[in-house]
């Protein structure tokens, strides 16, 4: 029996032992490829690979140091939606009263959305035979985040923030076969005056203060597409909703109750792919109001953000400094590690490598990575890119050819080269972890 315990006891040791031997081997071949590569001569890099299955850190290169993660803030944003609406997007919330119905914006970004189809709220609106009232001011945030660049206001990854979003917080003007320009939702045509004197090249600027929009003479090209964000306010909103449903909606200043009711719309899980696959900021941005939402009568992106930092990230190794949903903000500094731990949380939360891999970009085939990598029959890369000038990330997990799967975070911040060509050395890298372990 002794002699049975002892060879056990040594198998046990050996086993170990070659587990150890094995990720000092990678973190040695990553050593060098890291030494050699064409990276951060001039400015920071930091990178993490961890291997998911023995619970360790293989390799670290400044993975304790703060970077700015531009849109990798999503996968925080992602986390926070797996905890607090696992099943299904809250989209709004209402009371009867007599004749009226009187409802609240939740944030809620799939509603109305161009591409998610957020119908169930809006067909409650529009079978009821109520008088409908909308409540505004459950939002108390700017209509942008904190620390976004106020000059980028006519760029469609910037709409503004608010409690009941319609149609994306964007206009869609496109051109026609006919040179016509069409504009959607068509209620904002009266809002476009031509430009006599401007003979630049065809685009749609919009005042910052308000809905006026002016365009060149010059003819609208043919297949010509442009998303321009509008200027939020109640009336707007009543306005669109109003014409949308075809029936009168009101205003009107009423605390929400505690008791008031709440109407589910989109499935989570497509809601978080949307964001995901094209790096969506709107729907980041809205998704923390809907976070806030189920905390209670305000709708804070702040006051989410910390109950999320306080309840679920309390074992990430480095405290993040996390003020918006996307990224679009330069005041968002995550370390390599917390990525790397962040991406481990969700990985368990999710419970299922299939479905999570589903909804993350894939390098090759979807999403913001599908161009990143050479075309595969089979992925072997599932993340998250962050770009802002200057900053270029990829943060996800990446399954090796020995069946490993491992989790990195490469971080690039303050270049001046073109992103392209950091890019290539990260795609490089993790191609040739891909290939060798």
């Amino acid at each position: 029996m002794k002699k049975i315990k002892a060879q056990a006891l040594c198998l046990f040791l050996l086993i170990a032992v070659s587990s150890c031997s094995t990720n000092k081997f990678i973190a040695k071949k990553v050593k060098h490829e890291m030494a050699t590569a064409q990276l951060g001569a001039n400015y920071q890099v930091g990178f993490a690979l961890y291997d998911l299955a023995k619970k360790e850190m293989i390799y670290q290169q400044d993975a304790n140091k703060y970077f700015t993660p531009a849109s990798n803030t999503k996968l925080f944003t992602f986390y926070a939606g797996l905890k607090m609406t696992p099943d299904s997007i809250p989209s709004l919330r209402y009371v009867t009263q007599g004749d009226s119905l009187v409802f609240w914006g939740t944030g809620d970004p799939a509603f109305l959305h161009t591409q998610l189809k957020g119908q169930k709220a809006f067909d409650f609106l529009k079978q009821s035979d109520k008088k409908l009232f909308f409540s505004p001011n459950r939002y108390t945030g700017d209509f942008y985040g904190n620390g976004w660049q106020w000059d980028d206001y006519n760029e469609y990854y910037q709409p503004e923030i608010n409690e009941l979003p319609v149609f994306d917080n964007v206009i869609l003007v496109r051109g026609s076969t006919a040179g016509k320009m069409l504009i959607s939702p068509q209620s904002f045509a009266s809002c476009f005056t031509k430009d006599s004197a401007n003979t630049k090249a065809f685009k749609v600027t919009r005042d910052f203060n308000s809905n006026k929009f002016t365009y060149p003479k010059t003819i609208i090209p043919v297949n010509y597409v442009q998303q321009i964000p509008y200027k939020l306010s109640a009336a707007t909103t009543v306005n669109l909703l109003s014409d949308t449903l075809k029936k009168y909606v009101g205003i009107i200043n009423m605390p929400m109750p505690k008791n008031a009711k709440t109407i589910y719309g989109a499935k989570s899980d497509s809601v978080f792919k949307q964001m995901l696959l094209p790096s969506d900021n709107f729907i980041a941005e809205q998704l923390l109001l809907v976070y806030s939402n189920q905390l209670g009568q305000e709708l804070s992106s702040q006051k989410a953000i910390t109950y999320i930092q306080k309840q679920y990230l309390s074992a990430l190794p480095d405290p993040p400094k996390w003020v918006d949903g996307s990224g679009l903000s330069r005041g968002n500094l995550f370390t390599p590690r917390d990525m790397v731990k962040l991406l481990e949380l969700i990985y368990a939360e999710v419970n299922n490598p299939q479905k999570l891999f589903s909804l993350l970009p894939a390098g090759g085939k979807t999403g913001t990575l599908k161009n990143a990598y050479p075309k595969t029959d089979t992925p072997f890369v599932f993340g998250k890119t962050g770009s802002l000038s200057n900053n270029h990330n990829q943060s996800g997990y990446v399954l090796t050819k020995s069946g490993k799967t491992l989790i990195f975070s490469f971080m690039n911040n303050n270049f001046v080269q073109p992103t392209s060509e950091v890019r290539k050395e990260m795609v490089r890298i993790i191609t040739y972890i891909h290939d060798n372990f």
